[in-house]
């Protein structure tokens, strides 16, 4: 779409006309080249979540709209899978939302819980789906950096007392998390997630925490949800996705969990969104959350394996490469190969060696 065509969507929205990730990987596949600029694997999940979902499309018990909040198996498997992971105990069926993918519980979440002109605090760099989810919601982004490589002498790191100066702000209202964080890799540790709540808890924010990577952390690395810390369970709507944990993303299954007043109003939202999400796949990704703890060490040992082989062939060609706890993603420092801009480097790479980046 052309700007000459925008002239009817309200001005708050018209930056963003384009996703990058769309936009790259539309790329990709125009040039022909490997994309390794989105966040999906590039291989299936486990067959036996397949076979769920083809024999719910077969029985025909997948095939019409679900219950509106996700079907009450589904529900249940995350409140399990809360309960096992993390010790936290969640009710199916008042404290779980399913929906279409993590995405949409981001959307609803922020569209539910912000007022015009709310303050919405970010870590810089951030999923680009945030910014445009919180104009929709008519608050105001506030970003805060991230310590930088340069800054830490190792990854990105979270800056606390920027972090507590944004919080200050009367017009504070909500705390988007996400640790393990998209694009940088970066987990956060003990120590931050103490200063994260006690941020929070001095400035009586809401915390929407993007956990759609929980398990892929890479050791000695943890992933710890905000919500398990005192006095955060309350204040905390936390987001998960079948499509990242089970490497099926196009499934587009996720979910909110938290206290029922707030998972409420993420359920008031989402059902006037998508209304329902992926019936066949919901009792799939079901059985996916209810699989033995091997499944997923295996999961992270075989992402372990390819982030070393990736950071390891970039530092051979002269990138420098920042340390990564976790996710799918590996952040590159570009002027070791002649740039000093990525947005330059990234859009000429296609073409000069057939691969697709994301800038941030």
């Amino acid at each position: 779409m052309s700007n000459d065509h925008l002239d009817r969507l309200v001005p708050r929205l018209r930056p963003f006309e384009k996703s990058i990730f769309g936009e790259m990987s539309a790329l990709a596949t125009r040039v022909g080249a490997v994309n390794l600029g989105q966040g999906f694997p590039d291989s299936d999940g486990p067959d036996e979540l397949k076979r769920i979902a083809i024999e719910a499309i077969d029985s025909g018990s997948g095939n019409q709209y679900p219950p509106v909040h996700g079907l009450p198996d589904l529900r249940l498997a995350i409140a399990e899978h809360q309960q096992r992971f993390y010790g936290l105990t969640v009710d199916p069926v008042t404290d779980v939302v399913v929906t279409t993918g993590a995405s949409e519980a981001l959307a609803a979440a922020l569209i539910a819980l912000v007022n015009q002109g709310d303050q919405v605090i970010v870590l810089e760099p951030y999923f680009d789906l945030y910014a445009a989810a919180i104009a929709i919601a008519e608050g105001e982004r506030i970003a805060v950096p991230l310590r930088t490589p340069a800054q830490t002498g190792s990854g990105f790191r979270l800056d606390a007392e920027a972090l507590r100066a944004a919080a200050s702000s009367p017009r504070a209202r909500i705390l988007l998390l996400n640790s393990p964080h998209n694009p940088t890799g970066m987990v956060l540790t003990d120590a931050e997630l103490a200063e994260v709540a006690d941020i929070a808890i001095a400035h009586d924010l809401i915390v929407i925490s993007d956990e759609a990577y929980e398990h892929l952390v890479f050791e000695p690395n943890r992933h710890v949800p905000i919500a398990t810390l005192p006095a955060m369970f309350e204040r905390t709507v936390t987001i998960g996705s079948g499509g990242k944990s089970f490497s099926f993303t196009g499934w587009k299954v996720g979910w909110a969990s938290g206290p029922a007043d707030l998972v409420a109003a993420v359920r008031v939202v989402r059902q006037h969104l998508s209304y329902v999400s992926g019936g066949p796949f919901q009792p799939a990704i079901a059985a996916g959350l209810r699989l033995p703890d091997f499944y997923f060490a295996h999961l992270i040992e075989g992402f372990d394996r390819r982030r070393h082989s990736l950071s390891n062939g970039l530092a051979e060609l002269g990138f420098g490469v920042c340390a990564t706890d976790g996710t799918y993603f590996v952040v590159t420092d570009v002027r070791g190969v002649g740039y000093e801009d990525g947005e330059t480097f990234c859009r000429e790479l296609p073409e000069r060696a057939g691969v697709v980046a994301i800038p941030i």
